[in-house]
């Protein structure tokens, strides 16, 4: 993810306007409200009752979508990719962002999945009421999408606390939360297979070079690393053999660590100030910068290469399996950038 000077928005009124898209047309509800989702591009663009979705007409395609994307993850079973947009900031309005589908095109498939309704009485009496404040990493795994969010900031009085939260992949209704205190925020998180949740935070800890934080499948958190070798710690991955993988940004260093917290392996990619990390089958590594906007491509055993450059704002990378590209949120300029890898 992007350090926090790294989001503008100088203009909120406006991009807030836009974000709304047609729910700001709809009316605050009267009582609490089924929870529900968007639908993909067409009309009406949420399910009311007793309407018929119709999608739009084939030679229509829509673009856009995401406002200060940071992240992306890639769903296969809808064969999609999933953008949380972060919206505005905690301190211009709190829970105003929402989740899109994106196709391999970078064509919108649904403009806002979780997170169609204006924030206010819309969310609040939704029945589970829907909170997404300023999502930055995001994770799939066993069904569940994992959002690192945040509460607080909203002004210099309010401390900023991470909330980890889940949704349902199937449904896209909430599936639970989990805080932790002793974090101002977390940047970008990973899940393993049997729940145990690695993040890391940029900055503050020792020396204020970052910290590492385990948080497992019950919600108890737990201070998993901080200080040196840590320099900003900010994409983090799990490779093949069940290690984590941590790139940084405040150098180049891309650091394996075992499950127990030893340091097995520094890499280096070829730019510093990395954000994005992919882990492939066979151990490739695929670091984006954020700072400098390379992708830098490592093999096992060989010296980083870097296969793309000039990449603006090149924040939390995805892997479309499906076209075999990389997909990266360039959370300041409202888009994704896509990398094809080839043969």
């Amino acid at each position: 993810m992007s350090l926090p000077w790294a989001r503008v928005a100088p203009s909120f009124v406006l991009c807030s306007a836009i974000a709304a898209g047609v729910a700001s047309a709809q009316p605050a509800p009267a009582g609490p409200q089924p929870y529900a989702v968007g639908n993909p591009v067409g009309m009406p663009t949420t399910a009311t009752a007793g309407s018929t979705f119709a999608p739009v007409s084939a030679n229509v395609k829509m673009f856009g979508a995401l406002y200060s994307a940071e992240s992306c993850s890639y769903d296969p079973v809808r064969n999609l990719i999933v953008a949380p947009s972060r919206g505005v900031a905690q301190n211009v309005q709190t829970n105003n962002a929402w989740v899109s589908f994106i196709n391999h095109d970078g064509s919108v498939h649904t403009p806002r999945w979780i997170g169609w309704q204006n924030p206010g009485p819309q969310r609040d009496t939704s029945q589970p009421p829907l909170v997404l404040n300023e999502p930055l990493g995001s994770d799939i795994e066993g069904g569940i999408l994992y959002l690192a969010d945040r509460d607080g900031g909203t002004n210099p009085q309010d401390p900023s606390v991470s909330v980890i939260r889940k949704f349902d992949m199937k449904t896209g209704a909430p599936a639970g939360e989990m805080k932790t205190p002793g974090s101002t925020g977390f940047n970008d998180i990973e899940v393993a297979a049997d729940g145990t949740i690695y993040a890391t935070q940029t900055g503050g800890g020792e020396g204020g070079f970052g910290q590492l934080w385990k948080v497992t499948k019950d919600g108890t958190s737990t201070l998993w690393m901080q200080g040196a070798p840590l320099r900003q710690p900010n994409g983090i991955a799990i490779d093949p053999k069940g290690n984590v993988v941590v790139v940084m940004i405040g150098n180049n260093e891309v650091l394996t660590f075992s499950p127990d917290g030893k340091l097995l392996t520094t890499e280096t990619a070829v730019q510093p100030g990395n954000d994005g990390l992919v882990i492939m089958a066979d151990g490739t590594k695929y670091v984006s910068s954020v700072m400098q906007g390379g992708v830098s491509r490592i093999r096992p055993g060989q010296k980083a290469e870097l296969i793309a450059q000039n990449i603006p704002s090149a924040a939390s990378m995805c892997y479309d399996a499906a076209a075999n590209q990389l997909v990266i949120p360039m959370n300041a300029n409202n888009g994704l950038a896509f990398v094809p890898l080839g043969k």
